[in-house]
């Protein structure tokens, strides 16, 4: 417990000291491309989340941004102390005739702790808690089917909320694609928040 606590706590100094500061203001997301679909998911630090979904064939893009809250044009210092009531969220735009939003469903299961509604991993508060933000009824349906499947499955209540899609605020352009701009932060940051410990304990080995 006490080695679990200190590799949450470099995390959170390698965090706040490695970020850039953002200055500009965010912008609300475009509607996808003809022939193109949308889904929105919240597992936490979105900078986790869009690795999972940029592998996945069909996927064109994701983004990293903030959903959910009343504030127009939130930025990352007011979202991430839970003063405007949205959450860190991936937009992930794919193209519905090679990959299925069952698909993406699934993706996401796996990259979430379903049970923990109050945060995710050493990121607490309700800025970074799980949810699937839906886009269309037949969305809603699927998503509260995977959901019904997942208490089922573990025999206990799952914490992730299913709720209708709102303005999503595209994050700050050094969000984006920070697995890829800053490959080593980004491991000490995923490893010492426990975030890979903690879905394998849930959910087995990646591939097993």
């Amino acid at each position: 417990m006490i080695r679990r606590g200190f590799m949450a706590a470099l995390a959170a100094l390698a965090f706040v000291a490695l970020l850039p500061r953002a200055g500009a203001q965010t912008v609300e997301a475009v509607p996808p491309g003809e022939g193109l679909a949308v889904a929105t998911f919240a597992a936490g630090c979105f900078w986790c989340v869009e690795p999972p979904f940029d592998q996945t064939p069909g996927v064109i893009s994701t983004t990293s941004g903030y959903i959910g809250g009343m504030e127009r044009s939130p930025r990352y210092e007011e979202v991430a102390r839970g003063r405007t009531g949205h959450t860190e969220a991936v937009r992930v735009i794919y193209d519905p005739r090679i990959v299925s939003f069952e698909r993406l469903l699934d993706i996401f299961w796996r990259n979430v702790d379903p049970f923990d509604g109050t945060g995710q991993f050493c990121d607490r508060g309700r800025q970074y808690r799980p949810g699937i933000f839906v886009h269309d009824a037949e969305q809603r349906r699927l998503a509260e089917a995977a959901k019904a499947q997942m208490g089922q499955r573990f025999g206990r209540a799952i914490a992730v909320e299913v709720t209708n899609a709102t303005p999503f605020w595209v994050a700050e352009e050094y969000h984006q694609d920070y697995y890829l701009k800053e490959p080593v932060r980004y491991r000490f940051y995923r490893a010492g928040c426990g975030r890979d410990a903690r879905l394998e304990a849930i959910w087995g080995r990646p591939g097993s």
